[in-house]
């Protein structure tokens, strides 16, 4: 049966544990760059399509090597701030369109971004465990969705937003620095 109750409970702890996330910067820089609508169809059925396995498989996700989740982190956020680095344009404080900006490509580039960065993330093993729970998988698995998508819209609007008052230049190198961090975070954690 469903519960508006088990759903709200499920939004407010996974909007609140994924709204400091990486998502976050991650949708951001795509919506800087890209039509927002085409990164949210993208971003959006990655997150469903965690919400899913992480309702289906229930805590099987914690059983991963914590290690080996890190060190996969890690090396994506630093193949990330290379290619932002390395992937400016002659005219670095205007936008410039990328030469294939079709749905498929941008959505597909979302999707897949958030697919491999968010496996096994915190977000996810929380939905497991209130799944596991609340012995109710629709009422937390809409719950979890819902606030999963909430905080990718905040994210790519915000990230257009934020262009209209920071050059681009500046967010790239911000945004750069902030995945190498959290690159260097995530295999300090991997190997520690």
């Amino acid at each position: 049966m469903f519960s508006f109750t088990v759903m709200a409970i499920a939004f407010g702890v996974v909007f609140l544990a994924e709204l400091p996330d990486k998502t976050a910067l991650a949708g951001l820089m795509l919506g800087t760059r890209y039509r927002a609508s085409y990164v949210f169809v993208g971003v959006a059925a990655a997150f469903a399509v965690h919400v899913v396995l992480a309702i289906a498989a229930g805590s099987v996700l914690t059983l991963l090597p914590h290690r080996l989740v890190q060190a996969v982190v890690g090396v994506l956020f630093l193949g990330g701030a290379a290619m932002l680095l390395l992937k400016r344009s002659e005219g670095e404080d205007e936008v410039k369109a990328p030469a294939d900006q079709s749905f498929w490509k941008v959505s597909g580039a979302g999707f897949m971004l958030i697919l491999v960065a968010e496996f096994g993330d915190l977000t996810q093993i929380m939905t497991a465990n209130l799944a596991a729970r609340y012995d109710d998988p629709l009422s937390v698995g809409l719950g979890a969705v819902l606030a999963l998508w909430a905080v990718a819209g905040i994210g790519i609007l915000g990230g257009r937003t934020l262009m209209k008052y920071v050059p681009l230049n500046l967010i790239t190198k911000i945004a750069a620095a902030v995945m190498a961090a959290l690159a260097v975070f995530s295999l300090y954690e991997a190997v520690a």
